[in-house]
């Protein structure tokens, strides 16, 4: 089964899949200035809660990489700069402040054993860029774990429902939610998978669509105002989605819709889960009311493809919202499959 590279780490810079052309053109950027990069995740050329982190780290290691100090004392004056731009781009999905805290640590690391043993800032940017690939590593391993926990949780025919893009093009690796329906799959299952378009962003029918027809994976594509609809009629037997942020209590951020398709998984006994890496997890929040919303341009509901469809009227774009643990049967990992209570299993995860 292929699937997507949305990101590359090449000797010619940073190689990102330009998903704002996609169906209709694969296109790759290659970057070689981290400010590039944060544009890059800022404009949804990237996008995807585990693809963001992953971009965070390459572009914090393409910063450094290409910074003109010469020492580490400067190059210590700069690295808080390269983070700060990098953080500042998206502020809901929490993978991106994972990547940018774990490259600040990293590099506290290596600043400091190269101040006490002489080495020179050369090796401080090797380490980084290593550190970038191995975040990469980590998310395609993490991916197929995820695949293989959550696949014995789907039916083997029927329906299974997803929502917005939590595939190859979202994480880097085979994917969360459409992991697991690639390793079901492989195993042998043999249903359909319902894909809501994910207005206005359209990233179900432009982004997961395509996925899973590259995959020969057979799907259907529908409105997102067909979801209740399907679940009450349509032989759907499992709904899995993707994350943006997890709160301690279970409450889940994802893209725009997930929540009523949640409360109409409950409503027609439809199991619903969250497929997502730990890295996801935000444990200092108690709930979901303290998860960051963000609010993207009207003009992305206005408009379609650039052509106007609306009056000159007001418009809003959440671009997420937070389903409540309530709704939720299962959170599935790279460590194993979390039940409720959340407060108990994430933090035993």
């Amino acid at each position: 089964m292929r699937t997507v590279e949305p990101i590359q780490w090449t000797t010619e810079g940073v190689v990102i899949l330009d998903q704002l052309k996609l169906p209709g053109e694969v296109l790759y950027h290659t970057y070689t200035d981290y400010r590039d990069v944060a544009n890059a995740i800022k404009t949804m050329i990237i996008r995807g809660a585990p693809a963001i982190g992953v971009a965070a780290a390459m572009g914090v290691a393409l910063g450094v990489q290409h910074s003109n100090a010469q020492t580490i004392d400067e190059l210590q004056k700069e690295f808080p700069v390269i983070c700060e731009t990098l953080a500042s781009t998206r502020p809901t999905a929490v993978d991106l402040f994972w990547a940018v805290a774990r490259f600040k640590k990293r590099f506290e690391e290596l600043a400091n054993h190269s101040s006490n043993n002489g080495a020179g800032i050369d090796g401080i940017r090797q380490a980084l860029i290593e550190e970038a690939l191995l975040v990469h590593q980590e998310r395609r391993e993490g991916d197929r774990r995820i695949g293989e926990f959550g696949a014995s949780l789907m039916p083997k025919t029927g329906r299974v429902m997803t929502q917005c893009n939590a595939g190859a093009l979202a994480t880097a690796g085979i994917g969360t939610a459409l992991g697991v329906i690639r390793v079901a799959v492989e195993n042998g299952a043999t249903f359909e998978v319902l894909v809501p378009e994910t207005r206005p962003y359209l990233q179900g029918a432009r982004l997961t669509a395509w996925e899973l027809h590259e995959d020969h994976i057979p799907l259907t594509l529908i409105t997102d105002n067909m979801v209740g609809h399907f679940l009450r009629t349509g032989n759907v037997r499992a709904v899995v989605v993707g994350a943006d942020r997890i709160a301690a209590n279970g409450d889940t951020a994802n893209k725009i819709g997930t929540y009523g398709i949640a409360v109409l998984a409950k409503e027609n006994g439809v199991p619903f889960y969250i497929a997502a890496p730990l890295s996801t997890l935000d444990l200092s929040l108690a709930s979901g009311d303290e998860i960051p919303i963000e609010e993207r341009s009207s003009r992305e509901v206005t408009h379609l493809a650039g052509v106007n469809i609306a009056p000159p009227v007001r418009a809003a774009h959440p671009a997420f919202d937070v389903t409540p643990a309530r709704y939720i049967t299962a959170i599935i990992t790279e460590r194993g499959v979390a039940r409720p209570p959340f407060e108990k299993s994430l933090q035993g995860l």
